[in-house]
């Protein structure tokens, strides 16, 4: 039985995996995308992250990775499917037969075979929300996109259009400025929510103008976006906005499926767990963007792994799980 198994491999799930691998923990990493590194994958620039200013994404996530690959972490590639505690899995074998024993602890179902562990950190992550306006299930990947940095190079010399007042939000406006003719910053309130320095940033670009007060109604195009049909919230007018490309970045949502009815979760479906990163369920964590907390960054993605891999250790010696 395996001490704990690690589920995504995001910076939370990474640290998680060093932490683990240093402690001398028998862990595996399960990743269901092919590559290491979550959502820092599509930051074009991190400039929060200590020591490493400037760094893309790509190249953080990258590290990150290769750190754990160094310590000799181990990784399986495969989508997990469920959690189900070993006791209940088995309940009806162990009925039906006195020859099985007891075992304690939880078994990870994939698609590429069962886990059986005596704890878990989830760290899957979260994805990004969708306005479900019409015209966005349409036009997605012909200039609806949720990933300035992925389709940006796609648009150059073009108009666009983001969606959102948050950090994301103003990041994705101030890279595809770098490129684009024109792009148009729609928030529904009178003020960002963003860093002062990103809105500092934003507000100093020549050709980004910020729409104030305005939602995104519905996208409308032939083959490609054509225009974004916006209303103001206050006045209630109706505009048509001519784009090339449409950007959302109104946040996320927890990757926190498989946990439902396990633990427990707040109303947006973020796991309940306090800076130990401990569930209500004994013996199932949750680490990085999965967690609810206030700050969601890179840096308190990988305090989170750290953090529940010690929750891990310490949960270990008070249990008395031996199989």
């Amino acid at each position: 039985m395996l001490d704990v198994v690690i589920i995504g491999s995001g910076p939370a799930g990474l640290s998680a995996a060093i932490y683990a691998k240093r402690a001398g923990l028998e862990a595996v990493t399960v990743e269901k995308n092919p590559m290491s590194g979550g959502q820092v994958l599509n930051t074009y620039e991190v400039d929060n992250y200590p020591g490493l200013p400037e760094i893309n994404g790509f190249d953080l996530g990258m590290k990150f990775r290769e750190h754990a690959d160094k310590l000799g972490c181990e990784f399986k590639t495969a989508s997990v499917l469920g959690i189900k505690k070993k006791q209940e899995a088995e309940a009806e074998l162990r009925a039906a037969s006195d020859a099985v024993e007891e075992e304690s602890g939880f078994l990870v179902e994939t698609d590429e075979g069962v886990l059986h562990t005596k704890t878990v950190i989830a760290a899957m992550g979260a994805g990004h929300a969708k306005l479900n306006i019409p015209g966005e299930e349409e036009f997605a990947g012909a200039g609806v996109s949720y990933c300035a940095t992925c389709d940006g190079a796609f648009f150059r010399n073009k108009v666009t259009a983001v969606i959102g007042g948050g950090d994301v939000a103003a990041e994705d406006a101030i890279f595809l400025a770098r490129a684009c003719e024109k792009v148009y910053l729609i928030h529904r309130r009178d003020e960002l929510r963003a860093a002062k320095i990103l809105q500092e940033e934003v507000m100093s670009l020549p050709n980004v103008e910020i729409l104030w007060d305005a939602t995104a109604e519905e996208i409308k195009g032939k083959e490609q976006v054509e225009t974004v049909v916006l209303k103001n919230v206050k006045s209630g007018e109706i505009r048509n906005l001519d784009v090339d490309g449409v950007f959302i970045a109104v946040g996320i949502i927890p990757d926190s499926e498989i946990l439902k009815g396990i633990v427990s979760c707040d109303e947006k479906g973020y796991v309940i767990a306090g800076e130990d990163c401990a569930s209500d369920m004994p013996g199932i964590f949750a680490a990085g963007d999965i967690r609810g907390k206030k700050l969601r960054q890179i840096i308190t993605a990988a305090a989170d792994g750290a953090n529940a891999v010690t929750a891990v250790q310490e949960y270990l010696l008070r249990s008395k799980i031996t199989k």
